[in-house]
């Protein structure tokens, strides 16, 4: 699900780049970059994979 999310934050950033778009001080290509890559790297470390270990 991060992946997902990860690649709509990235196809955002490029459209606000060419497009040179920016929506107030806070949405900008930067922070949509920075984004997805927490998505990546929360994707890369298995969370919201649905592994769950076992209590017993």
């Amino acid at each position: 699900m991060f992946a997902l999310a990860a690649a709509v934050f990235f196809l955002l950033a490029l459209i606000f780049a060419l497009a040179g778009l920016s929506v107030g001080g806070v949405l900008t290509v930067t922070t949509l970059g920075l984004a997805g890559l927490l998505c990546v790297a929360l994707h890369l470390m298995g969370v919201g994979a649905g592994w769950s270990v076992l209590k017993k």
